[in-house]
């Protein structure tokens, strides 16, 4: 290691590649703390995620899954996509997209010692987030959430009225303005 180690409290510049204190390459470092965190799927069909899954882990995504799908609103389809249970707005209604995939609504995942309900309808919607957030402090109940991502390790953990409140809130057109909106800043 000579004297080229700019930032080496982050990391240090090795003829044009990144490396981490070890000496291990950045972005191969980043991939294996992202295999680590978040557990993928390479399934077709959301049926064929669902067998892949432990029965009593395919049960709880299953009972997820069916509130998602009696809560979101007109014009938002099931597919898998990125790995996960995707809820998307078809390139068909909305192709400007900026990664030319269909819009994503909502997700669902089983990771590996959780699972993820993505929520970006109501991400895009300050008010609808602050109404989640309010439905669970009257339940009295923790929610462990992000931006957009609602993690839970058992059904116990979720208020099914609120999170079918959340998704049913934001119509596909409002979705869509919301997302320009943001494209925009």
């Amino acid at each position: 290691m000579d004297g080229g180690m700019e930032g080496w409290g982050e990391g240090w510049m090795d003829g044009g590649i990144e490396r981490d204190r070890e000496g291990v390459e950045m972005r191969e470092a980043r991939a294996v703390v992202y295999d680590r965190e978040m557990a993928t799927s390479a399934a077709t069909s959301v049926d064929g995620y669902l067998a892949e899954l432990p029965p009593e882990r395919a049960a709880v995504v299953a009972e997820v899954r069916q509130l998602v799908l009696n809560a979101l609103p007109d014009g938002v389809e099931e597919s898998m996509n990125f790995g996960l249970i995707a809820y998307e707005i078809p390139l068909e209604r909305y192709p400007e997209t900026y990664n030319g995939q269909p819009l994503m609504f909502a997700a669902l995942a089983a990771q590996k010692h959780h699972y993820s309900l993505y929520l970006h309808g109501m991400y895009a919607s300050g008010s609808v987030e602050q109404e989640l957030r309010t439905a669970y402090a009257e339940a009295d109940m923790r929610l462990d959430m992000g931006k957009s991502c609602l993690r839970f390790k058992r059904l116990d953990q979720l208020v099914p009225d609120a999170i079918a409140a959340a998704i049913s809130a934001v119509s596909v057109d409002d979705y869509i303005k919301l997302y320009e909106a943001r494209r925009q800043r």
